[in-house]
């Protein structure tokens, strides 16, 4: 197996051959005591094995990945592929990915504007939206044909102005509103909506997306946590489900 890294350093590091160990206590302690000290402030959420041998993955808050020897010496931050009979595989992206999984799957139900479909659910997207975005509403336009595919399209706030904004009124408006669907489909019509406040996820939400990496919306995240950026039609999104 063979790694590429968009960084030089530690190329013999990790040229060493032999099957991946897991993390010790001992290990993930050390690992964490030296990174607290070279880089403070830094939040690790997990140390786990990679995918090649005396090297761990450690992931953080801030959604970077960084690769670290077992005595936490010596790192690497950047994009790491792996080179397989496939093709190339960016092994960063995989642990991003389960970490945006991760995280959205801890927002509670209620806290979503949710789309569902008449029938069987196949599948489920998490979408980042702006109620002001042209391209979010094109999307919301897609979602009735989303549903009737079996996909289910849940909300979650990422007014890109930021907070104390119009849009982020709104987005407050429409997730504080008695029917929050109706409100969204009100809204992303670009009708006006009854200024409403309430104890409320939007500010969270931003937040979220904010440290998952999104910058613009839509923002698509499938439910293994692979993001797709900006609009994509209904048939196309069902392929990339594997419903096509």
């Amino acid at each position: 197996m063979k790694y590429l890294f968009t960084l030089g350093v530690m190329f013999s590091l990790f040229m060493a051959t032999g099957a991946s160990a897991e993390v010790t206590a001992k290990d993930e302690k050390q690992i964490r005591q030296r990174l607290a000290q070279a880089i403070p402030g830094l939040e690790v959420t997990r140390i786990s094995e990679a995918p090649f041998p005396d090297v761990y993955t450690v992931e953080t808050r801030g959604q970077e990945t960084l690769f670290t020897t077992a005595d936490g010496s010596h790192l690497v931050v950047g994009e790491l592929y792996q080179l397989t009979s496939g093709g190339v595989v960016n092994v960063t992206e995989q642990s991003r990915a389960r970490q945006r999984a991760e995280r959205i799957q801890a927002v509670a139900a209620e806290d979503l504007i949710s789309y569902r479909p008449k029938g069987e659910t196949k599948a489920v997207v998490n979408v980042f939206t702006d109620i002001d975005c042209p391209y979010c509403r094109k999307l919301h336009q897609e979602v009735p044909g989303l549903n009737e595919m079996g996909i289910q399209v849940n909300y979650l706030a990422f007014p890109r102005s930021g907070p104390n904004t119009p849009s982020f009124a709104k987005a407050v408006s429409a997730w504080c509103a008695d029917d929050p669907a109706e409100a969204m489909n009100r809204a992303k019509s670009g009708r006006s909506l009854d200024s409403k406040t309430c104890d409320n996820p939007v500010l969270e939400q931003f937040q979220l997306g904010q440290q998952i990496g999104i910058t613009g919306t839509p923002a698509i995240v499938l439910e293994n946590g692979t993001m797709i950026g900006g609009y994509v039609p209904k048939e196309r999104l069902a392929q990339a489900l594997g419903l096509q």
